[in-house]
């Protein structure tokens, strides 16, 4: 393919083609998807969790007694699937809901006890996940696409927000 993020030179009257290689949105998918789909059935097969349910306790971790718009405005997901995972995280005594007691209308969500010591088993083996798909990087190259990556999330709202009509 073309050395850019479109094929330079279409034939006349064709519209531009991608080059896969190059375009930031299907390398960010590509890696994403597939490293979603290993960490899930890592999760799963070692510690009966799906990687959505790794994402929440991880998150509640870092941030107990939080919202569930919380989770969903940092994990990016919709308020569906979120209170479905909760909900079966709560029967399988993982979390714990309680009413805020500022908005009576809001529950905070926090790890119990067993949620708490399975996130510390996980952790372990994420950390390590991570390790691994980082090897083939430097500390500076690490740094940098850390940097990168940060930088392009505070500015998704640039793609994300409907742009104006006309």
């Amino acid at each position: 393919m073309a050395k850019g993020r479109a094929e330079r030179s279409p034939a006349a009257g064709e519209a531009p083609r991608l080059d896969l290689d190059r375009y930031v949105p299907a390398l960010l998918t590509f890696v994403a998807n597939k490293l979603s789909r290993s960490a899930n059935t890592t999760y799963q097969r070692r510690f009966g969790v799906n990687v959505t349910e790794w994402r929440i306790l991880s998150l509640l971790a870092l941030e107990p007694g939080i919202p569930a718009a919380r989770i969903c405005h940092v994990i990016g997901f919709d308020k569906g699937p979120v209170s479905r995972t909760l909900a079966a995280m709560e029967r399988r005594g993982l979390v714990v809901s309680a009413e805020d007691p500022d908005d009576a209308r809001r529950r905070l969500i926090r790890l119990t006890p067993a949620g708490e010591a399975l996130h510390d088993r996980i952790i372990v083996v994420a950390l390590e996940r991570e390790r691994r798909l980082l090897a083939c990087l430097d500390a500076e190259q690490q740094a940098t696409l850390i940097r990168l990556l940060n930088r392009l999330h505070a500015h998704l709202p640039a793609v994300t927000k409907a742009p104006p009509e006309g």
